[in-house]
Formats: C-alpha cells, structure tokens, sequence
C-alpha cells in the first residue's frame, strides 16, 4: 500500500484529501501544515508520495518541493492549486513535480493522478 505525506496550511483541505486518499487504498503516513514541516516529515517518514500545496506560510511549495528533490532525487510529489495558479504550476513542474491537481479537489482526478505518480 502506497504511503502519503499530506502538505497543506488549511486543515480542512489536508483532511479533505487524507479521505479521499485512504478510499483510494493510500495510507497517509504524515500531515504538515508548512513546506519547512513537510520537509522534515519527508525524512523522518520517506513516503512513497507526498501532495504538497504551493502557497503556504513559511515556505512554499515550490521551495519545499526543491529542497526534498535535492535531498531524494527519485522524491515523487504532485502539486495542489487553486484555479489561476498556472505559472506556479509551471514553475512547480520545472522543479520536478510530477502532476499537479486543482482545489477544489475531484477524488477521480486526485487518485488519477495519484495512481499515475506511483504507478
């Protein structure tokens, strides 16, 4: 089963995404409310995936989503943005995102691309 690490700042989007995870057959191993917190869990936790939203307080999802590639190369993470984000999205991909999914969530569309990201 697939592990998860959730990275948002709003508690209702990361629990929004945690049940459509676990009724996809994902197990969300870790939730951070920060890109800094999303960077130490990653190490602590080595999840399989982690869904990291980009504007956060602290350090965003780009930066955070730079440093974990820099510290695993092979780290899988799919953005999460609100709608009108697409240059982030495009900055995101170029720093190695995989994919990227749009608030508000569709679960299709969330596990789709989960799914895809590890295979």
């Amino acid at each position: 089963m697939p592990t998860v690490l959730i990275v948002d700042d709003a508690a209702f989007m990361r629990m929004m995404l945690k049940d459509i995870l676990l009724r996809g057959g994902y197990q969300v191993v870790g939730e951070a409310e920060n890109g800094q917190r999303a960077i130490e869990l990653y190490k602590e936790l080595k999840p399989d995936l982690v869904t990291m939203d980009i504007t956060m307080p602290e350090l965003d999802g780009i930066s955070a989503l730079k440093e974990i590639r820099a510290y695993d190369p092979d780290a899988v993470v799919i953005m999460c943005s609100a709608m009108g984000q697409q240059a982030l999205v495009i900055d995101a991909i170029g720093a190695g995102a995989k994919d990227f999914i749009v608030k508000p969530f569709q679960p299709e569309r969330v596990l789709e691309a989960v799914k895809k990201a590890v295979g």
